[in-house]
């Protein structure tokens, strides 16, 4: 008997959602054919199946919320083929079950979420009783014995005419990523405008706004970095990947753009268009939804003017485009109507400096008001 676990599915999350089962108990399955789809914070995942053989249980029902790490299914199978690695490697190191390992004697199982908070509110994992799969310690776990449990459990209570829901996928993500934002990074924004008179091309702004943060990179590459707050490190990148928000219905999906830097305005729209259409269809990839090292929120697509982007760890600035209009300006004595895109630049001030990020910021006015 094989029981595979959920695996680590690229994003470094705790869990998963079942959204389908592909196959049954009593089913004879081979490797590789469609098993599950889940989803993740940002895209639907299918797993296929590990081992060929016959499935006799499975651990979770559609709907359900499965850790990494968690059984998922049952087999009655021959050979293992393979070993799916996993980012959990407090819970196990492969998805073959059939050489169980046993836990270093000093090494409490914990999921690393669970691990982390533990470690930042000072609570010792060997005084809880885990409660995951396997006795693993989780993230509930830690927030119950750091007495935060009656103010994480207290459900607000609809008024007639309301109703309930529960976030989930990308919706929930957005929740857990600026509840870090809030928690580990110290903000600042700084706003300004660019004059897009100069321009031959109306409209055309993703790709510029692309480019223009790449021209910024090469004047100030400070911002261009991840934040290591436990070693009081900062990293800085050559490449730039930038992690783009797109609205869709099912909430908001940041794809990310690699390797920006030198790159065509044909290729950076071709690009975008084609990390839209995906988020859309809720088909992203999982690897093309982490590893940002910058951001961009064109929100002006939509409505406002001036924002304060929330920058999420470890990347340190996020550029918000606000809404393209018509306004009067001086030019030498007379006055003229140009097109202007406010800009807002936040970034984490515990890292970047106000002057760093004016640099920046002036670099890409500068890219964005050149004619093409």
């Amino acid at each position: 008997m094989s029981t595979f676990k959920l695996p680590d599915l690229g994003e470094g999350l705790a869990e998963a959602e079942i959204l389908e089962w592909h196959v049954k108990p009593g089913d004879r399955v081979v490797v590789d054919q469609p098993m599950v789809s889940v989803e993740t914070a940002k895209a639907v995942v299918e797993v296929p199946v590990p081992f060929g053989g016959l499935v006799t249980a499975l651990h979770a029902a559609v709907g359900d919320r499965v850790a990494t790490g968690a059984a998922l299914i049952e087999f009655d199978s021959g050979t293992v083929v393979g070993e799916m690695p996993s980012g959990e490697d407090e819970l196990l190191e492969s998805m073959v079950i059939d050489r169980p390992r046993a836990d270093p004697p000093s090494r409490i199982r914990a999921l690393p979420v669970a691990r982390a908070l533990a470690t930042r509110m000072g609570v010792d994992l060997g005084t809880i009783a885990g409660s995951g799969a396997d006795g693993a310690v989780t993230l509930d776990d830690v927030i119950a014995r750091g007495g935060l449990a009656k103010a994480h459990s207290q459900r607000i209570i609809p008024p007639p005419g309301g109703t309930a829901e529960a976030l989930r996928g990308a919706r929930r993500a957005m929740a857990h990523s600026m509840s870090a934002s809030r928690d580990q990074i110290s903000g600042s924004t700084v706003c300004d405008d660019a004059d897009l008179n100069a321009w031959t091309v109306q409209g055309d702004y993703m790709p510029r706004l692309i480019r223009a943060m790449a021209a910024a990179c090469r004047t100030e590459p400070a911002l261009n970095a991840w934040y290591d707050a436990a070693h009081d490190a900062r990293i800085l990148f050559e490449p730039i990947d930038l992690a783009v928000a797109v609205d869709t219905p099912s909430g908001l999906i940041v794809p990310v753009l690699r390797n920006i830097q030198g790159q065509s305005l044909e290729a950076l729209r071709d690009g975008m268009a084609a990390q839209k259409a995906a988020a859309h269809r809720r088909s992203s990839a999982p690897e093309d939804l982490a590893g940002f090292t910058l951001m961009l929120s064109n929100f002006g697509t939509l409505a406002g003017r001036y924002g304060i982007p929330l920058v999420v760890p470890p990347a340190v600035a996020i550029l918000g485009a606000g809404r393209v209009r018509r306004e009067p300006v001086a030019v030498g004595d007379t006055v003229a109507v140009h097109r202007r895109m406010p800009l807002s630049l936040s970034f984490d001030h515990r890292c970047v400096t106000g002057g760093e990020a004016c640099r920046f910021l002036a670099a890409v006015i500068t890219d964005l008001e050149q004619s093409a």
